[in-house]
């Protein structure tokens, strides 16, 4: 199972692959080109984002809290 770094790291890359997905849409639009399956594509992508976020924020739940304290600097 991925830890907490690599999904961070995958949210941060498919959120670059996602804006470079957009100015090619944008590009597409300004060709006169249809853009239908690009935007199709970028839903799916969005929704993998989604998907990343939400088990991040299972396993930052899931973590153990004494880390927290003593990356705080505050007493256990």
């Amino acid at each position: 199972m991925p830890d907490i770094d690599f999904i961070r790291a995958e949210i941060e890359r498919r959120r670059a692959q996602v804006g470079r997905q957009r100015r090619e849409i944008l590009a597409l639009q300004k060709a006169g080109i249809a853009t239908a399956s690009a935007e199709a594509l970028l839903e799916r992508m969005l929704n993998g984002i989604d998907e990343l976020c939400s088990e991040r924020d299972r396993l930052k739940a899931t973590s153990s809290r004494p880390s927290q304290a003593r990356a705080s600097g505050g007493r256990p």
